[in-house]
């Protein structure tokens, strides 16, 4: 031992550091008699895998906690007393054991905010219990109380804690099997609550004999683990066997740090929002309102700069009074998305431009630029087209489902045999005025003519690989290919009937799309149109806030983050350029 803490200090500083930055791991603190208190094991464990402990302590100050979540990449809950069964909805029963009143509900808020914000978590027994609950599962107050036939095992153990005492089975394929390279594997016990429902967002990973369930993950591919029995004391002991699951947690939390650094210096951009379909249902814009996918919480918590918002149009009968109708449709909701803006005018701007997007970014506010889905929008008028444009719509997509007096649907008629001759004045004006032309929906025989009638770079503001998923709607790789070499770009979409066949359809389709049309047409001609409250949304991915997971997983398989900001943006914004400016490729 040395006393001689100024030789310490010279020591530290007797080269410059040359080391990369170690991930922030929050651990939550417990509460005793004297305070905040914490057991070594957790952050002599954190330390051990390389990471930075962090001592959350329990205070429900809501702005703090937020200010605390900005500043960690990943989060440890530790164990501790039982959880009070009011906050599940229930009365305590004869078996409810001694809680801790100044844990549960910070505890509770900080592990949802968490979630929403992607963070990496990991729980350990009350931790675990407390991940169920706030992500919307259930537990047991005693599980012997509530499982009869659970006595095969002592689960509150006498044994010290740093040996094990049981079994677990863990599922195949899980995380926990990965990390542990095991079905089976020894820990302590020490509890009588445990999970009961794991709960919509996460899985049961492990169970002991009795049918008690030691471990759950999530099942939306993302970094959340919970676990039923105590890893720290083994680590702390010098027990190895346990320490993969912390270095889980701190590899986890360099990922998730890594992208949101990268999301930091780049701008980011979804092409296809279908928001305003929502306007008539009292929607708030500037909460985390749940009945849409995109909001101004879930684009900060997902880390997304900016929306093109679109006023959606269904098609319609194409009488004369039809096609007014849909023209004041249309402009009713330019002006909500407005006044939606307006109300927010402290966190986002309108843009119409890509130097204004970067502008605002530089600002720290978000964005929202307007498109017109379904040029049915126009009917005949082709004045409509510059003045939509002086609104400051920055494209329209051609067609929706079914043809209309611009060009044939992928789910329409095959009326005009691809573009009418209204249909190529259509594309000439807005070459004109500076409107990019989109092609989703549009059928192949009308992508073919608009390649050819374009003197500009035209997109497909979301749509994805016929070749992974035969949907009419996917592009083929030769119109992929052919959608290349004029400068154009394909914004891969999210929605699950355009990602796979069958089944449901998760994030790891997304990113094998993209990987596709990065194959077929080159990194410089893809890009990311959501169709978020459009019916977008797979798991891992099912809002703006779970954007963040996507660069993750793009940063896994190799994408650069040059890459990785012409995929979120660069791309996309290179052809708004050429068309406001009226270059030619």
């Amino acid at each position: 031992m040395t006393f001689d803490w100024k030789q310490t200090y010279a020591d530290t500083n007797s080269t410059f550091p040359n080391h990369s930055r170690k991930p922030v791991i929050g651990i939550t603190g417990n509460f005793g008699d004297k305070g905040c208190e914490l057991a070594e094991g957790y952050f002599r464990s954190i330390l051990e895998a390389g990471g930075v402990p962090f001592i959350i302590p329990p205070y429900e100050d809501r702005e703090a906690l937020l200010s605390t979540l900005d500043q960690i990449d990943g989060l440890l809950l530790s164990g501790g007393g039982d959880l009070n069964p009011l906050y599940l909805g229930e009365e305590p029963s004869q078996a409810l054991h001694s809680i801790n009143p100044r844990r549960d509900l910070p505890e509770l808020l900080l592990t949802k905010l968490a979630y929403d914000r992607q963070i990496p978590i990991l729980g350990i027994c009350r931790g675990c219990q407390v991940m169920a609950v706030a992500l919307g599962g259930s537990i047991y107050q005693d599980i012997h109380e509530a499982m009869p036939n659970c006595n095969i095992i002592k689960h509150s153990q006498d044994l010290p804690r740093e040996y094990a005492s049981h079994s677990v089975s863990i599922s195949k394929d899980s995380i926990l099997q990965h990390i542990f390279q095991t079905d089976t594997l020894y820990v302590n016990s020490f509890h009588h609550q445990a999970v009961h429902e794991a709960g919509p967002h996460m899985r049961v990973s492990a169970v002991s004999a009795d049918g008690v369930v030691e471990g759950i993950e999530s099942c939306e591919n993302k970094s959340i683990i919970g676990v039923q029995w105590h890893p720290e004391c083994f680590v702390l002991r010098g027990e190895k066997a346990m320490l993969p699951l912390f270095q889980w947690l701190t590899e986890e939390a360099t990922s998730f740090h890594r992208a949101v650094d990268a999301h930091q210096h780049m701008l980011t951009l979804d092409s296809h929002c279908d928001t305003p379909m929502f306007f008539g249902q009292d929607i708030h814009f500037d909460h985390r309102d749940p009945k849409i996918l995109v909001d101004l919480h879930k684009m900060t918590e997902g880390h997304l700069d900016t929306s093109i918002m679109v006023a959606y149009l269904p098609q319609g009968e194409r009488d004369q009074d039809s096609l007014n109708a849909a023209t004041e449709k249309a402009n009713q909701l330019l002006t909500g998305i407005e006044d939606m803006v307006a109300k927010s005018n402290q966190s986002v701007s309108l843009a119409r431009t890509p130097d204004e997007l970067y502008q605002l970014k530089g600002q720290g506010k978000k964005a929202i630029m307007m498109g017109i889905e379904n040029g049915y929008a126009i009917g005949h008028d082709l004045s409509l087209i510059e003045k939509f444009r002086q609104r400051g719509v920055v494209y329209m997509t051609l067609c929706h489902n079914g043809d209309n007096d611009i060009c044939d649907s992928a789910r329409g008629n095959a009326e005009h045999g691809g573009l009418s001759d209204f249909g190529k004045d259509v594309i000439r004006e807005m070459n004109r005025v500076g409107m990019m032309v989109d092609l989703s929906h549009a059928a192949e025989s009308s992508f073919w003519d608009a390649l050819e009638t374009s003197k500009l770079p035209i997109v497909c503001s979301h749509s994805s690989c016929r070749s992974l998923c035969d949907h009419p709607r996917n592009l083929t790789d030769e119109q992929m290919t052919a959608l290349a070499q004029a400068g154009g770009v394909m914004q891969i979409t999210f929605y699950n009937g355009f990602l796979r066949t069958d089944g449901q359809a998760t994030i790891l389709d997304a990113v094998k799309h993209i990987n596709h049309a990065v194959q077929v047409m080159g990194i410089e001609h893809v890009g990311i149109g959501t169709d978020f409250d459009g019916d977008g949304g797979v798991p891992g991915l099912a809002n703006a806030s779970e954007l963040i997971n996507l660069t993750r997983l793009l940063q896994q398989v190799g994408y650069s983050d040059k890459q990785l900001s012409l995929l979120w943006g660069e791309n996309f914004l290179r052809v708004m350029r050429q068309v406001q400016v009226g270059v030619e490729s």
